[in-house]
């Protein structure tokens, strides 16, 4: 019995009521003590990269990216442990100014960290990897000792999740993501290519911000919807895993845990994951909004394409809310755009392509004003109800 528990992956599941920085950081520091102590991931004298989420430049107050109370008290912890800490990501658009609009800079600069470089990167070899067997890395994460990654629990359109795994997308430079999404329209492909930069990159530790976590039309314009906890884990499936059971998700919908577990990554099982710290039932939120369905594969012949193309969920953009900044053909990452203007006619909203859509849904990741949702066309609610 004692061995079938060692073999447990070990998620800490931390009370914290608040952003205030002396409840993060103690909340930290009892959900390090859960996984036997701040000493297992971080030696003196190491270079220990920290790694938020930031898609894009926002407030704190709309929970798209990691809060800054997060980004200060892992820092603080990490100084004391007598680490080099740095801190970075590759937003989506933007640049460093995000990282000022965020509060994730003024966050880092009051404690001494600096920003680290994911603007330049370099080519890997990945042996072991799951199909990804050559990846471009920022050059702060391979240079780093050892990378700590501070998610955010988003929900995601394609994915499902923004949690654990997907947080180190951020760690392929710039524009390089979007060229991810054009060579892997299959979504479980690029879930694939998702577990292979974490096993490749291998995160000693990940503490998830669920504090305000976001639910519908993540992960820019969905709505903050407070579960009050941290989650600790080396295991980001089955940190990932605990992430899903607490907005009531079935874990199987995510296209990185079973990926991840196929790597070797970690277990989304629970029978195989110890919960330590509070009682997981009593943060539960049932009625927490997100899809709950498995997500739908682009692979097949044509015919099969043809059908999905008029079956799965889409982007579709409200022309109401639309105010024409383009940023959605600029991110699309195909050729010929799969969303563009008609005509070169700028003073009327984009329009989506279908047949050449992928689905990667970076459109509506990306769409500052929140027009672009994702809907399933009528007959695939049809067939598929």
């Amino acid at each position: 019995m004692m061995q079938e528990t060692l073999k447990k992956s070990r998620v800490a599941l931390v009370r914290c009521g608040s952003y205030e920085e002396p409840e993060v950081l103690a909340a930290i520091k009892v959900g390090l003590d859960l996984l036997d102590g701040l000493g297992e991931f971080v030696k003196p004298g190491e270079k220990i990269l920290l790694k938020p989420n930031v898609l894009v430049g926002a407030s704190p107050e709309r929970c798209i990216c990691t809060h800054p109370s997060v980004l200060s008290a892992a820092g603080k912890i990490f100084l004391e442990a007598g680490a080099n800490v740095t801190w970075g990501d590759s937003p989506a658009v933007g640049g460093a100014m995000n990282m000022n609009l965020s509060g994730l800079k003024k966050a880092a600069d009051d404690i001494g960290i600096e920003l680290a470089d994911f603007s330049h990167g370099r080519d890997v070899m990945h042996s072991g990897a799951l199909l990804s067997h050559r990846l471009v890395i920022a050059e702060a994460v391979l240079d780093a000792d050892g990378l700590v990654s501070l998610p955010k629990l988003k929900t995601h359109s394609l994915t499902r999740l923004t949690g654990a795994v997907k947080n180190q997308f951020g760690c392929v430079p710039g524009l390089l993501k979007n060229q991810q999404h054009a060579r892997m329209p299959d979504v479980l492909n690029f879930a694939a290519m998702l577990v292979d930069i974490n096993t490749l990159v291998k995160p000693r530790l990940y503490i998830m911000d669920a504090v305000i976590a976001m639910e519908g039309n993540g992960p820019r314009n969905g709505r903050p919807r407070k579960l009050g906890v941290l989650l600790l884990s080396s295991d980001p499936i089955a940190l990932d895993a605990v992430a899903c059971k607490l907005i009531n998700l079935d874990p199987s919908f995510v296209p990185t845990c079973g990926a991840g577990e196929k790597a070797g990554l970690g277990t989304c099982h629970f029978e195989r994951i110890d919960i330590v710290g509070e009682n997981i039932e009593d943060y539960i939120c049932a009625d927490f909004d997100v899809v709950r369905k498995p997500v739908v594969s682009r692979k097949g012949g044509r015919i099969a394409l043809f059908i999905k193309n008029r079956t799965s969920p889409r982007p579709v953009i409200d022309k109401s809310k639309c105010n024409h900044d383009g940023i959605c053909v600029a991110h699309c990452p195909v050729s010929p755009k799969a969303v563009n203007w008609v005509n070169d006619d700028r003073n009327s909203p984009p329009e989506h392509n279908y047949d050449r859509c992928i689905r990667c849904f970076c459109c509506q990741e990306l769409c500052p004003q929140g027009a672009i949702s994702v809907e399933t066309p009528w007959l695939g609610k049809i067939l598929f109800r």
